[in-house]
């Protein structure tokens, strides 16, 4: 009985989504998450069910299965393909309730082990020659490199990041070099999925970069179209962030997406624009850009 009592009381909380956005559901999902009964997942591993809205592309299907399989058991999968709002919403709530009665949910997509083989070479089988280098299981191992600041010898360590990471566009495959949380270099490995022009709205772009400032509860209300209270969110931001040519910084772009006028930028230099950044700097300022202007960045020959 007192199992039952949890269950119910579980499933009156609002069910933890890790949405994995395919090309032209952005916003469609953005709208749906700010739903009450609903949460968006900051992780995977903070989620219960995965939202797979659209058609995600066969180069993706791979990061779609770690995605899921990162999820926490008992879990269940969501495909949102063209039903409404309202009965996509009735799905999650559903599937919610089935996880919060212990049903047993789905196993793992990929097999339980590591993706790369250790091969290992040197004499402390790193993968590499002497005690650096190497890429043990296809991780590179971070090696010293000048302090792009200062000029000192820090670790540096290169990773990819996308295309269903929360804090990136959807579709975006970055590959970055850090040196601590300071961005030493960027390459854009995959460009973001196309969406359709109200990803660009005022309302969602404004909630982006409040969720990524911590502040869910203004964020929901910008895009269920309500104008978040007080002007001191934009003080949230360091002035002259991510500078582009009409736009202004990302404090000024969401100023204007508060007051609900939207944002024309000319098409941004990516890499330049993250470069010398740390991480919660670089993620605001991609979140302070429209979409589209994204994707024409990451379409031009300088990024790719």
């Amino acid at each position: 009985m007192g199992m039952m009592s949890l269950s119910r009381l579980m499933s009156r909380a609002p069910a933890p989504v890790f949405p994995a956005i395919g090309p032209g559901r952005q916003a469609d999902v953005e709208r749906l998450l700010s739903r009450s009964g609903l949460r968006a997942a900051a992780t995977p591993r903070d989620a219960a069910i995965l939202l797979v809205a659209g058609d995600i592309p066969g180069t993706a299907a791979a990061p779609l299965a770690r995605v899921h399989d990162q999820i926490p058991r008992p879990r269940v999968t969501v495909s949102w393909g063209h039903d409404e709002p309202d009965a996509i919403a009735a799905r999650i709530a559903e599937a919610w309730r089935e996880v919060c009665a212990g049903g047993e949910g789905e196993g793992d997509r990929l097999p339980d082990e590591p993706p790369n083989k250790w091969k290992g070479v040197g004499p402390n089988g790193q993968g590499g020659k002497g005690m650096m280098g190497g890429v043990p299981y296809g991780r590179p191992m971070a090696m010293t490199g000048p302090d792009i600041r200062d000029g000192l010898q820090l670790d540096r360590y290169t990773a990819r990041f996308g295309p269903f990471a929360p804090m990136l566009p959807p579709g975006l495959v970055l590959e970055v070099t850090l040196q601590g949380d300071v961005i030493c270099d960027v390459t854009v490995e995959t460009q973001p999925f196309a969406q359709p022009a109200d990803a660009d709205a005022p309302d969602l772009c404004a909630a982006r970069m409040l969720r990524l400032l911590g502040l869910a509860g203004p964020a929901d209300r910008a895009t269920a179209g309500k104008k978040p209270r007080g002007v001191w969110m934009r003080g949230a931001v360091p002035g002259g962030l991510g500078s582009v040519d009409g736009a202004g910084d990302a404090r000024d772009r969401l100023s204007r997406w508060l007051s609900g006028t939207p944002v024309t930028a000319s098409v941004p230099d990516i890499p330049a624009l993250l470069k010398g950044a740390e991480w919660s700097e670089a993620m605001l300022i991609l979140a302070s850009l429209p979409p589209s202007a994204i994707l024409r960045a990451c379409q031009t020959p300088e990024a790719a």
